[in-house]
């Protein structure tokens, strides 16, 4: 019986030599294999426009699939411009506005499906100089509502967070969990063996 006993020893050992080497490759591929990025936007963050455009867009370093895509374009009050559903041409995420956008700050937060079928998100801001066509010439000032010429906090730079690969950490741990119990289970096998052959 000392044979077979080695032999399942080693083997045992090299299982779980490979499920650790497998888990830790999975799971610091995480970064390098990383999601969809936002190259550039429409207006740019921070800019300043003469009026509110009729689309917002977003360029993708890949193209984002059609899926679970939003884009919302809120003003200094908290009202959402965006006109529709986002359209995906390419690499391109755009969203179109309302007619008669005031002028002002606005921000833009989007939400899209990258290409390897996470979901990304990310803001970016800028202000229009002069209200857009259709715009009501006196807007009423509401609480928390800058008035012209007052200054505002500046958004920082767009935020394309990514989330972390949890799916990946849990499918290493489960891994790791199942080989694990394969050898306790094996070694009371072959210590039931040894008591059967004594």
């Amino acid at each position: 019986m000392r044979f077979p006993r080695q032999l399942l020893s080693a083997l045992l050992g090299a299982l779980a030599s490979v499920a650790l080497l497998l888990a830790a490759g999975l799971v610091t591929a995480g970064p390098a294999s990383a999601h969809d990025a936002a190259e550039s936007s429409s207006p740019a963050d921070g800019a300043t426009v003469a009026t509110a455009p009729a689309k917002v867009s977003i360029t993708f370093n890949n193209i984002p699939l059609g899926l679970g895509s939003e884009v919302k374009v809120t003003d200094a009050a908290g009202t959402d411009w965006a006109d529709g559903k986002v359209e995906i041409v390419d690499n391109v995420a755009s969203q179109k506005l309302r007619e008669g956008a005031p002028a002002g700050k606005y921000t833009v937060v989007w939400r899209v499906v990258s290409s390897d079928s996470h979901p990304i998100e990310g803001t970016f801001a800028f202000t229009a100089t002069a209200a857009a066509a259709g715009a009501a010439t006196a807007p009423v000032a509401t609480a928390g509502t800058p008035q012209p010429g007052e200054a505002q906090a500046t958004g920082t730079a767009p935020d394309s967070s990514e989330p972390f690969p949890w799916s990946i950490v849990v499918f290493a741990a489960v891994a790791l969990g199942l080989l694990v119990a394969l050898g306790v289970l094996a070694r009371r096998r072959l210590s039931a063996g040894d008591r059967d052959g004594n």
